[in-house]
């Protein structure tokens, strides 16, 4: 199963046992997801944990995601839209593998959070673009961005422009596995990681911070 970068197995079972347990579908989702061949790709139960905890946080109600994967995030994240706001909680998922948005489904519907997720099967720019243009700018809450390391930048603008002030986005590994580190990677993914954080904290639009939760989550604050 993933698990967060640097952490021991130990450690990781102990955070599984303090933390709230996890909801049945979602567990299984992540249990049956670490036995693929890309399991890799799934975010860490200790991350989920946290991600639900900053949407209750702020009281989130709309939320986007960019790169689903076999849904777990989006789950994780809806189950707690729902919670708190019922029918009227409503998050915008976004991939290009249609493969992968058949299971995400199925968990979606078996926790009962289907009618909350809306998944778009597209380029995420071209969702986020149309969105954008049918007037939902500033109208979201919480996003969370786990795809293309040298999409990042474009996810960056287009979920500033859709997320509320005060509203909150992170993004997953941007610590690359440490590879952002490494003078000798020049690699397109990790450049582009490398220069989105440098421009996060940089930019007088956000407050952001980078935290060690995961592969490395950046977490950015719209002023």
């Amino acid at each position: 199963m993933s698990s967060s970068l640097g952490l021991s197995p130990d450690i990781v079972r102990y955070l599984a046992q303090t933390n709230p347990p996890e909801h049945p579908t979602l567990k299984r989702c992540r249990e049956e997801t670490a036995r693929m061949p890309n399991a890799q790709m799934q975010i860490s139960a200790e991350q989920a944990a946290f991600m639900q905890f900053a949407a209750r946080a702020i009281g989130a109600r709309r939320a986007f995601e960019v790169g689903v994967f076999t849904g777990y995030s989006a789950l994780a994240v809806a189950l707690v839209l729902k919670e708190m706001h019922g029918d009227g909680a409503h998050l915008l998922a976004c991939d290009i593998n249609e493969e992968w948005a058949v299971r995400a489904r199925g968990y979606w519907r078996e926790a009962g959070v289907d009618r909350v997720i809306e998944l778009v099967v597209a380029a995420a720019e071209q969702t986020m673009d149309e969105r954008i243009a049918a007037g939902q700018a500033g109208s979201y809450d919480f996003g969370f961005v786990d795809a293309d390391k040298t999409g990042y930048d474009a996810y960056y603008e287009r979920g500033l422009t859709l997320l509320r002030p005060g509203g909150v986005m992170l993004f997953d590994n941007m610590l690359w596995g440490a590879q952002v580190v490494d003078p000798a990677d020049t690699s397109a993914d990790t450049t582009a990681l490398r220069a989105l954080a440098l421009k996060a904290k940089t930019d007088r639009r956000v407050h952001a911070v980078m935290t060690g939760v995961g592969d490395g989550l950046l977490m950015v604050l719209k002023r």
